[in-house]
């Protein structure tokens, strides 16, 4: 399954930075404003030491690892909901993404311009999340005006849909996010068809800088205060050294650990890559054989003929049964034939849940 994070923020917080060291894919870097017009997209490897150890047992022939897609999407600015700077083309990128993982900027540095010419990550984030608002209670106004006609004939759906509108524009008239306002089971699927920015889950990527002036090193009232704020919105973060990252992207693993401890720096990107994929609700389970081990990424909750698809659509329709261990389990049973003999691998009907690390084999 394809689900994509976008990383967005204002001008020069280090975007692209972050996103080339993800995934050593080169999109212009540059020390001004709008050094990337059209979004760029990688796909991502999900660091996971389950696969690897999978393809050991298995003396696998290729190792494919779950992954997460992420666009890096150009600077917004104050007013870019009414079309500044570039505007709406960059509301739109955000739209299409499943997420939104939001860089600001925690150190000062005065060779580093910044838009708004302060460190002030807090108001960064209000800057660009009254943007995304903005946007969308221009949304949700036109859509109030274009069912008035289908609530006037009493359809039922456009009632439904109404009741959920008049709760999301006075909230985003408060400049509250879409997402702090809770719909039922009947107004889910009206929310998903608004497709508003501020309903996607939020992760803020707080940027760094290693030997700087750093404001969580520095206990900065800022800094406290940012928290604060992240933590009462519910919304999750990571703090991550884009310009170290950068430097380190093509590095061996062994060069980049040993970096690392030199500086005493923690592996922000495995933290942020991680952190996405919990963001997006997404779990791995695992196919592994002497020819193939791979991770496969599927949604929290689904069912295994659900699972299934994503190694092909005909498994849903076409499920019989599934061969399931975990995959702890498997490795302590030392192969697959001893697993068995112990009574390690269950078959598993079209009611059964797949959970987070479970090895399956599918019989269709």
């Amino acid at each position: 399954m394809s689900l994509s994070i976008g990383i967005v923020g204002l001008p020069n917080v280090g975007k692209s930075t972050l996103f080339n060291a993800l995934t050593k894919k080169s999109v212009l870097v540059a020390n001004y404003p709008f050094a990337t017009i059209d979004p760029s997209v990688g796909v991502v490897a999900v660091p996971d030491e389950r696969l690897w150890k999978l393809a050991e047992f298995s003396k696998t022939q290729k190792t494919v690892p779950a992954a997460v897609e992420f666009v890096d999407i150009a600077g917004l600015v104050k007013g870019a909901s009414a079309g500044e700077g570039l505007g709406n083309k960059f509301l739109s990128n955000i739209r299409e993404t499943d997420a939104i993982a939001e860089v600001v900027r925690i150190f000062e540095d005065d060779d580093i311009i910044h838009v708004a010419n302060k460190i002030d990550p807090l108001h960064d984030i209000e800057v660009i999340n009254m943007e995304l608002i903005f946007a969308d209670l221009d949304t949700v106004s036109k859509r109030v005006i274009n069912l008035g006609k289908d609530v006037k004939g009493g359809k039922k759906e456009a009632v439904i849909e109404m009741k959920l509108l008049e709760r999301l524009k006075p909230a985003l008239e408060a400049g509250k996010l879409a997402s702090s306002v809770a719909a039922d089971e009947f107004e889910t699927p009206f929310l998903r068809q608004l497709h508003l920015l501020t309903s996607k889950k939020i992760l803020y990527v707080l940027n760094k800088k290693t030997g700087g002036k750093n404001l969580d090193e520095m206990k900065d009232e800022r800094f406290i205060k940012l928290i604060d704020f992240i933590q009462a919105s519910g919304a999750g973060y990571v703090v991550v050294d884009a310009g170290f990252e950068h430097d380190l992207k093509d590095m061996t693993d062994a060069e980049k650990k040993e970096m690392r401890e030199g500086l005493g720096a923690d592996n922000g990107i495995d933290a942020l890559i991680k952190k996405s994929y919990e963001l997006l609700g997404l779990i791995t389970y695992f196919t592994t054989g002497e020819k193939e081990t791979r991770g496969w990424t599927i949604q929290r909750g689904w069912t295994a003929p659900l699972a299934g698809t994503a190694i092909h659509t005909d498994f849903k329709d076409k499920f019989v049964r599934a061969q399931v261990i975990e995959w702890d389990k498997l490795l302590a049973a030392g192969s697959y034939a001893a697993a068995r003999e112990k009574g390690l691998v269950r078959t598993e009907g079209k009611e059964y849940v797949v959970k987070d690390g479970d090895v399956i084999e599918f019989m269709i």
